[in-house]
C-alpha cells in the first residue's frame, strides 16, 4: 500500500499522522524460525539486514507478516538514507502495518485494528531493533509542525478506516517537509580540477511515459561514491540521450536510464528543474520506469 504525495498539511477526524521515514520500505514475513525480508521490488534483503531478521526470528507470532522501514537513526533521532547507505550504523525497522498473524489474515481489517495487533506483534528489545512508527501528533498540523520542528522528512497521514490494499492509495497521504525524491541518472559530466571520474550527474524523471530532464546535481560525493558510481556507469554508456529534452552541453556523456539517485533538493521550480540539489546515493529497490516528476499523476 503506497501514499499519495499532498502539497499541504491537513487535519481530518478518524485519521492517524505518523512519521515519514527516510529509508528502505521493507515487508517482513516469519513462518516458524524462517525470516524473509523483501523490498518493493521483491529483492530479498535478509541477508543484508540480518540483525532485523535474527529479531524478527525471536518474536512469539508462529506467523507474521509485517509492513515498515528500514532505516538508520542520527544522533537526533532523524532517520538518514546516507547513513543507511554507508552500512555502519545500527539498522531499525519501524513498523507500521501487520497483514497476516498466526494464522488469520488482516488485510480487510480497518488500519485501527491492524496496528495495536502489529504493536502487540513486536518486542522493543534493549537494543531497540524493532519500533513501531512513531505517531507525530493526534492533530495533523500539529504532526507537521512537530515534523518540522525535528527535521524529520514529513508526515505519512492514514485513514484509520482504511483497509490493506495493494497499490497507491489517496487513504494514505504523504506531506513533505524536506524535499527529497528519487531520480533517474541518465549521464554526466566531465570532471573539473582534482575532482576524478565525473564532475555532476545529469538526472531525469518520468512525465507522462517521456523522460525529462531535470537538472544535474554535483555535490553529495566523496572519493568512494565517485569511483564506484563511474565503475557502474562504464556499461551503461550510449551516444545518444533517452531525454526528450537534453540540455545543450558539449562535455556529457549519456548513460541507458537504469539507475536511481536518491537527492535532496530545495525545491523543483516550474520549468521542472532541480534547485540546490544534493546526492544522497543510489536505490535499488525501485526501477528506473517508475521514477515520475514529483506531484506527476502518472
Amino acid at each position: 500500500m503506497l501514499a499519495t504525495l499532498v502539497r499541504d498539511p491537513f487535519n481530518r477526524q478518524g485519521w492517524i499522522y505518523e512519521e515519514k521515514y527516510d529509508g528502505y520500505r521493507i515487508v517482513a514475513y516469519k513462518e516458524g524460525d524462517k525470516v524473509q525480508l523483501f523490498s518493493r521490488n521483491s529483492i530479498d534483503r535478509t541477508e543484508r539486514f540480518s540483525p532485523i531478521a535474527a529479531a524478527i526470528q525471536k518474536l512469539p507470532s508462529r506467523t507474521l507478516l509485517l509492513d515498515g522501514e528500514v532505516v538508520v537513526f542520527d544522533r537526533k533521532r532523524v532517520s538518514r538514507f546516507q547513513l543507511l547507505q554507508q552500512g555502519k550504523s545500527a539498522f531499525v525497522y519501524a513498523a507500521f502495518d501487520c497483514l497476516y498473524k498466526d494464522g488469520k489474515s488482516f488485510m480487510r481489517e480497518p488500519l485501527s485494528s491492524r496496528r495495536p495487533i502489529m504493536e502487540a506483534a513486536i518486542v522493543v528489545d534493549s537494543s531497540s531493533v524493532l519500533i513501531p512508527s512513531g505517531i507525530l501528533a493526534a492533530d495533523g498540523l500539529q504532526a507537521y509542525r512537530v515534523a518540522k520542528r525535528k527535521g524529520v522528512e514529513g508526515l505519512v497521514a492514514k485513514d484509520l478506516a482504511s483497509p490493506y490494499v495493494e497499490g497507491r492509495s489517496n487513504r494514505w497521504l504523504k506531506v513533505k517537509v524536506h524535499q527529497e525524491d528519487e531520480f533517474v541518472i541518465v549521464g554526466f559530466t566531465q570532471p573539473e580540477g582534482s575532482r576524478e571520474h565525473f564532475g555532476a550527474l545529469l538526472l531525469g524523471a518520468y512525465d507522462k511515459g517521456k523522460l525529462c530532464y531535470v537538472g544535474k546535481v554535483g555535490t553529495g560525493f566523496n572519493q568512494e561514491s565517485l569511483s564506484s558510481l563511474y565503475r557502474k556507469f562504464r556499461s551503461l554508456i550510449r551516444k545518444q540521450p533517452d531525454l526528450v529534452d537534453p540540455p545543450r552541453a558539449k562535455d556529457v556523456t549519456y548513460l541507458s536510464p537504469k539507475l536511481v539517485a536518491q537527492i535532496a533538493y530545495q525545491e523543483l521550480t516550474e520549468d521542472n528543474k532541480l534547485r540546490q540539489p544534493v546526492f544522497l546515493g543510489l536505490r535499488d529497490d525501485k526501477s528506473a520506469r517508475e521514477v515520475t516528476l514529483p506531484g506527476s499523476s502518472q
